[in-house]
């Protein structure tokens, strides 16, 4: 008995271990996810050693800098030493901003900022959305055109108008941004676990487990939902994109992160009318939106892919 106990463990394994590495493989076939994947990995690397990187403080104009060697003004264009800048002057690798703040230090902290921004708000979502999602596949019936009316309601409105809505009745600040786009966002991970439950809650293993007795919470949780994540995963990575990309916009209308926070898109919008006398203040934050929603996309195509089991095994 135990040797047939061990037996099936140890094939039990095998069989996952033989799954994640056959994605494995196929995710690291795809150029595309790994370039994604590079990118976002450098992308942590910088938000985990900000406060290492950042030369100055990213909140605090160099007025408020005691000794500093620089003349105090409104000094726009970079500083770089190995470019020509005079040894004499401070070094700014990408200048000074309208506040007399390090553009440099402030968009090291920024990729800090965006990343949890993503991170939070998609977790909000699919906890949320899972959930909701689950119920109306299960049980159906009114439980499920409940729900799921109420979703379509939230579909009825484009995202980002919405988000700005909910923002203005709850009040401008990054934690009210967070909660609008998780609360738009809702619904997209909703209809995707619905989905999943509905094509898995009439599979065999479903079936033997409901005739033996098992509890609704037995079945949802633990039986139908585990193997119902897959298009979740996917819908998520791609999600923390589009939630950083709405952050970016609801502060750059002055919603989202308030002054003197380094977030990109209220760096954006706060130097906005810099952009023909100085374009790189509005260059960098735009590139580093942009390279962080392109990680994103990136990868979560190659997960898709990956995770496609209409695709052949690798060998």
């Amino acid at each position: 008995m135990g040797q047939n106990t061990a037996k099936l463990n140890a094939e039990t394994s095998l069989d996952s271990v033989s799954l994640w590495g056959i994605t494995r493989k196929r995710l690291l076939r795809r150029k595309s996810a790994v370039m994604g994947m590079i990118i976002l990995g450098m992308l942590i690397l910088v938000a985990l050693t900000a406060h290492w990187l950042a030369p100055y403080d990213p909140t605090k104009s160099m007025l408020d800098v005691p000794d500093y060697p620089g003349k105090i003004e409104k000094r726009l264009p970079p500083c770089v030493h190995a470019f020509g800048c005079p040894e004499s002057e401070p070094q700014h690798l990408m200048g000074l901003d309208g506040n007399i703040r390090d553009e440099f230090s402030r968009l090291l902290y920024g990729a800090r900022i965006s990343l949890v921004i993503g991170f939070a708000t998609v977790s909000f979502s699919i906890l949320i959305g899972t959930v909701l999602g689950a119920l109306a596949g299960y049980f159906g019936g009114w439980v499920d055109n409940t729900i799921m009316r109420v979703m379509d309601v939230v579909l009825a409105f484009p995202s980002l108008l919405l988000a700005i809505a909910i923002v203005t009745v709850l009040g401008p600040g990054l934690i009210n941004a967070l909660l609008a786009i998780g609360i738009v966002s809702i619904p997209a991970y909703a209809r995707v676990v619905r989905g999943s439950v509905l094509s898995v809650r009439e599979m065999d293993y479903v079936s033997a487990t409901r005739s033996l007795g098992g509890n609704t919470y037995e079945i949802l949780f633990r039986r139908i939902l585990p193997n119902a994540l897959t298009p979740l995963i996917v819908q998520g990575t791609l999600g923390i994109a589009s939630a950083i990309l709405e952050t970016a916009a609801l502060s750059f209308l002055g919603l989202g992160a308030q002054h003197p926070t380094p977030e990109w898109g209220s760096m954006l919008g706060q130097e906005r009318n810099q952009v023909f006398t100085a374009p790189h203040l509005v260059f960098y934050p735009g590139l580093a939106i942009m390279l962080t929603v392109l990680a994103f996309n990136l990868l979560g195509d190659g997960l898709r892919d990956a995770l496609d089991p209409r695709l052949a095994h690798v060998s």
